[in-house]
């Protein structure tokens, strides 16, 4: 296994990892930053776009763009442009609370969820966008974080940082509907918070430790399978990438971001081979 840096990129709060097939790029955000980034893996180039609000997530769009869980919102975003066209804020009521991570199942809905600005109060919901249409699908969070399908689409899998839980739902991929809410891991003992993540193609869930410095990796049935130790302590999303997407890309946080002392390696972006894991291609949304 082993483990480096990739170009010179420092992000106050890197997260959203998400690598495109289609375009072999891997695109990412810096929420308080409030830039949307992309490294294009042939060229081994970054560039980067500048958003007027906080940014926490986004996915790639069939009709090309992106749409983009805003601080204040849903939107859809132009990379030519710019341009960003709101799509609503169901959580508008609700100023205490911030768009957070976000991504797209199998038949192109984007769900993401919300983050309590005071990082404890559980009033934070998860969203379904589906060709413009936001339903609420559950609530009752304090910092959503980590959403994830399992290879076949039925099992739906969401953390919630307060208190350190992994769930996992029953979804219904021809309705977009989940059930059956149950807790799937917990990473006290591991010493951080189940942030970003993602699922390999033979089930396994890879989970960011947050504040631990650490990948997790659970069998579908729930067992820890492996931990693996990274440079930032503050570690925040992976996802895997890569033409044969065997190689696993890590996100980070700058530790004074969140009144923590300085990581001297926080915010930048690193990525993992030799881990004998292949990814899912990501979808992208469709609307």
């Amino acid at each position: 296994m082993k483990i480096q840096r990739i170009g010179d990129i420092t992000c106050e709060l890197g997260e959203g990892p998400v690598w495109d097939a289609e375009e072999q790029a891997l695109y990412f955000v810096d929420i308080l930053g409030k830039k949307i980034g992309r490294y294009d893996y042939a060229a081994d180039a970054f560039a980067t776009w500048s958003t007027k609000a906080t940014v926490g997530s986004l996915a790639l769009r069939k009709e090309g763009g992106a749409i983009v869980a805003f601080g204040d919102g849903f939107g859809l975003f132009d990379f030519g442009s710019g341009d960003v066209t709101m799509l609503g804020d169901p959580e508008a009521h609700l100023p205490s609370t911030v768009w957070s991570d976000g991504k797209v199942d199998p038949r192109g809905r984007f769900l993401a969820g919300t983050v309590a600005i005071d990082q404890k109060s559980m009033i934070c919901g998860l969203y379904s966008v589906d060709q413009g249409r936001i339903t609420k699908l559950d609530d009752g969070f304090g910092i959503t974080n980590g959403p994830c399908w399992s290879p076949d689409g039925r099992t739906f899998y969401y953390a919630d940082c307060v208190p350190c839980d992994i769930y996992a739902y029953d979804y219904d991929i021809e309705t977009g509907a989940i059930a059956n809410r149950r807790v799937f891991a917990n990473t006290r003992h591991l010493g951080g918070i189940p942030d970003g993540a993602t699922v390999d193609t033979e089930g396994r869930l890879w989970s960011a430790i947050c504040m631990a410095g650490k990948i997790a990796c659970w069998l579908p049935d729930g067992t820890l399978d492996r931990v693996i130790e990274v440079p930032p302590k503050f570690v925040s999303s992976v996802m895997f990438g890569g033409p044969k997407l065997d190689r696993l890309f890590v996100t980070s946080i700058y530790g004074p971001t969140l009144g923590f002392e300085a990581d001297v390696v926080g915010g930048q972006l690193f990525v993992i081979d030799g881990l004998g894991a292949t990814g899912l291609p990501e979808p992208r949304y469709a609307g």
